[in-house]
């Protein structure tokens, strides 16, 4: 088990009370207060899970604004791109597709950074990701459920499907 750091303590600290602040929008004393101190206990215990790497990775301000900038710019535009495929199928009569699982290889090589373009990949209409893999090589790969598979070469269908988003997250995760 690896064992808590002060640095991996206050990060874990600064996010939960982030998440605090924001679910209760409540500027008072005493509520500020006991999230503080709520905080500073799930920090305490969770802060091992949670922090694998450099702690304050976040606290980085150009990495913290590509974070943002992914969130606010380029996955909406990969979702309204895929929700507009979709729709497209959908008022087709769903007749010509073709469903199927294809392997992905990812550049990929954080576990935040696989979590991040998979569940991205997953929160698109049309794909998800159902595995992880690394082979012996140290290659990662993903295992989409793609509901309309256009490609079948591993290259061109990962270039189909992560769009401009896994470039976008290896320049905040890596």
């Amino acid at each position: 088990m690896q064992k808590t750091k002060f640095p991996a303590v206050v990060a874990t600290f600064l996010v939960c009370y982030a998440f605090w602040v924001l679910l209760t929008w409540s500027f008072k004393a005493q509520e500020l207060a006991v999230g503080a101190g709520v905080s500073f206990l799930v920090a305490l215990f969770a802060a091992r899970f949670f922090i694998h790497e450099d702690a304050g990775w976040l606290f980085n301000p150009a990495r913290f604004l590509k974070c943002i900038g992914y969130w606010l710019v380029i996955f909406p535009g990969e979702l309204i791109k895929a929700n507009l495929n979709m729709a497209k199928i959908c008022f087709g009569g769903c007749t010509n597709i073709n469903p199927g699982i294809v392997k992905v290889p990812t550049a990929m090589k954080s576990d935040y950074g696989l979590a991040a373009v998979s569940n991205s990949i997953t929160l698109t209409p049309g794909t998800i990701t159902m595995e992880t893999a690394e082979d012996e090589n140290g290659q990662n790969y993903l295992y989409v459920h793609w509901i309309d598979v256009k490609e079948t070469d591993p290259e061109k269908a990962g270039e189909a499907i992560k769009g401009t988003m896994e470039k976008a997250l290896k320049e905040v995760w890596q």
